[in-house]
């Protein structure tokens, strides 16, 4: 991977991460059981740019952790704000857990990323063969 590959999709994960912090928000809004439908809107929109946005990401990186399918169970499980609204306390918490896990691993690969960045900005223009 080049040094201008690394960093485009450095900027599309840290892009990736922000989404996830907005479907974070929801969750909250749902709680709060105080949105509207334009609301319900921006989150099924959000929900769409995380699992498009996922697959470009896989289509160039091999992700062992978050799966695929770890991040579709969450998506799945969080249809509408109004289906959120009508968990109890408990299923929203996990909801939180499992967004938790996701957000974590999502900092993990671009931690990752960023080392690899920085090692190839050190090695020299002309190697030696």
């Amino acid at each position: 991977m080049t040094p201008k590959q690394i960093s485009q999709l450095i900027t599309q994960i840290e892009t990736h991460i922000e989404c996830w912090k907005q479907f974070n928000h929801f969750i909250s809004v749902a709680r709060a059981k105080k949105f509207s439908a334009a609301d319900d809107h921006h989150f099924l929109e959000i929900k769409s740019i995380i699992v498009q946005e996922l697959e470009l990401i896989f289509a160039a990186i091999e992700v062992p952790s978050p799966t695929r399918e770890e991040i579709h169970a969450l998506i799945g499980n969080a249809p509408t704000l109004r289906s959120m609204a009508d968990m109890n306390e408990g299923a929203l918490r996990g909801l939180e857990s499992q967004w938790h896990k996701i957000y974590i691993g999502w900092h993990s690969i671009l931690g990752q990323l960023k080392v690899k960045q920085r090692t190839e900005a050190g090695k020299p223009f002309w190697r030696k063969k």
